[in-house]
C-alpha cells in the first residue's frame, strides 16, 4: 500500500466509494447516505438473506448474500475509499451468557483482511461496548502491529451514545476509526444534542396513531435469491401489533407510565418475578414520552424482554415505532416474516449516529480552500 491512491480531497465533488460489511438492513450505509451523497456503495456483505433483500430494496443491487468467508473466497474484493460495517456481536454482548468460542467472535479477522485487499483511506467498525473490552479487539489491535494484517493501519475507539447525535434512543455503542498510517486519524464527531436537549420517543412518534388495527404483514411476496419472501413493506405499513393473552393484558394495565414489573399486584406476576425482587429494571417496562427510548433490540415486540411497552397503550411499540425510534423513514422498504424485520431493526446502527460519523468523516474530505490540491497526508 503507497499514498499514491490515498483519497484526493481536491475533488470535493468525487464519489467516496464504501464496502458495507455486515450491512444487515443498510442502516449504517443510510446514515452515510444522508449524511452525503458523495457516498457511493461498489459491494456490501450480508449472511442474512432477508436482511440482504431489504438493503437491495433500498441500496440497489450490490449485496453478496452470504458470508463473508464465502465472499472473500469467491470475489475480488474491490479497492475502496471506506470499510464500514459491525461483525455480529453476539459472543460477547453483556445479554446473557458470554461465549468466548461463539464462532462469531472471530469475524474481526474477516473485517481486518477485508480492509487489508480493499486499501480504504479510513474504515468503521461499530459494535456493543463491551466489544472495547473483548478478547477480539485485542486481536484487532495486534494486528496493526508490524507483524500484523492491518500493519499500514492504526485504530481508536469511543463509545458513542447515539442520544448525543440526535437519536431518540439511548443506546450506546463502541465505535472503531481507523485510518491509514499516512493519514492522521480524524478525532471524533462533537454531540450535537446536550442532554437536556436529547429527542424523546415523543419527538420520534408524534405522526404515529395510537390504535392498532392489525397484527398481519399485507399479503405481499418477492422474490430474492431463489426465494419468495414476504415485502417489501413501507416502516409505515408495519404498525402491527400482537394477539395477548387476557393475562398479559391484564398486566399491561397494571403498569402506570414509566412503570415496570415492579408495580405489578402479586397475582399477576410471574412466579420468577415473586421469588426476585431485585434484577433489570426494565422488564415489563413502559418507555416515556419525554425521554429517550432504552436500546431498541431484536425482540422488542416482546415487553417481557425490556421497555419495550407504548408510553400510554396497553401493547408493545409496533415494528413501525422501533423502526422510526431507530431513524428509519416511513419510505424504507423492509423484506422477511414479522420475527425477520424485527431482527434486521433491532441490529441496525441508530441512523443519526452513522449519520454523524459520516459528516464527521466527509469533513476530512472536505479541505479548506488554501489546502485545496493537496493530497490528505502529503
Amino acid at each position: 500500500m503507497g499514498t499514491e491512491r490515498r483519497m484526493d480531497p481536491s475533488t470535493c465533488s468525487s464519489p467516496v466509494k464504501v464496502l458495507d460489511l455486515f450491512a444487515g438492513a443498510g442502516g449504517l450505509s443510510l446514515g452515510f447516505r444522508q449524511a452525503s451523497d458523495r457516498y457511493i456503495t461498489s459491494r456490501a456483505v450480508e449472511f442474512d438473506v432477508p436482511a440482504a433483500a431489504t438493503y437491495t430494496a433500498n441500496h440497489g443491487d450490490v449485496v453478496y448474500a452470504g458470508g463473508i468467508h464465502e465472499w472473500l473466497r469467491d470475489e475480488d474484493v474491490p479497492d475502496v475509499d471506506l470499510v464500514i460495517g459491525g461483525p455480529p456481536c453476539q459472543g460477547f454482548s453483556a445479554l446473557g451468557r458470554q461465549d468466548v468460542e461463539d464462532d462469531r467472535n472471530t469475524l474481526w479477522h474477516e473485517y481486518a483482511e477485508t480492509v487489508r485487499r480493499s486499501r480504504p483511506s479510513y474504515f468503521v467498525l461499530e459494535n456493543v461496548g463491551p466489544f472495547e473490552r473483548s478478547p477480539q479487539y485485542q486481536h484487532f489491535r495486534e494486528a496493526t502491529q508490524t507483524d500484523g494484517i492491518l500493519r499500514e493501519y492504526d485504530f481508536h475507539s469511543s463509545i458513542l451514545n447515539a442520544a448525543d447525535y440526535g437519536a431518540a434512543q439511548a443506546r450506546r455503542r463502541c465505535i472503531v476509526l481507523g485510518h491509514h498510517r499516512d493519514l492522521p486519524f480524524p478525532g471524533w464527531p462533537e454531540p450535537t444534542a446536550a442532554q437536556e436537549r436529547w429527542s424523546t420517543v415523543g419527538n420520534a412518534l408524534t405522526r404515529v396513531r395510537r390504535s392498532v388495527t392489525s397484527v398481519d404483514l399485507p399479503e405481499r411476496a418477492v422474490a430474492f435469491h431463489g426465494r419468495d419472501m414476504p415485502g417489501a413493506f413501507r416502516s409505515d405499513e408495519l404498525h402491527i401489533g400482537r394477539n395477548y393473552t387476557d393475562l398479559s393484558l391484564k398486566r399491561f394495565r397494571s403498569i402506570p407510565a414509566g412503570g415496570n414489573r415492579f408495580d405489578l399486584p402479586e397475582h399477576l406476576k410471574a412466579p420468577c418475578w415473586r421469588r426476585h425482587h431485585s434484577g433489570s429494571g426494565d422488564v415489563m417496562g413502559r418507555l416515556s414520552w419525554d425521554k429517550p427510548s432504552v436500546t431498541i433490540r431484536t425482540e422488542f415486540f416482546k415487553p417481557e424482554k425490556g421497555r419495550y411497552l407504548h408510553p400510554t397503550e396497553h401493547r408493545a411499540i409496533t415494528h413501525y415505532e422501533a423502526a422510526l425510534i431507530q431513524g428509519f423513514p416511513d419510505d424504507y422498504l423492509w423484506v422477511g416474516s414479522k420475527v425477520a424485520i424485527a431482527r434486521q431493526i433491532g441490529n441496525a446502527v441508530p441512523i443519526a449516529l452513522g449519520a454523524a460519523v459520516g459528516n464527521h468523516i466527509m469533513s476530512i474530505l472536505r479541505p479548506e480552500p488554501a489546502n485545496v490540491g493537496k493530497r490528505i497526508g502529503a
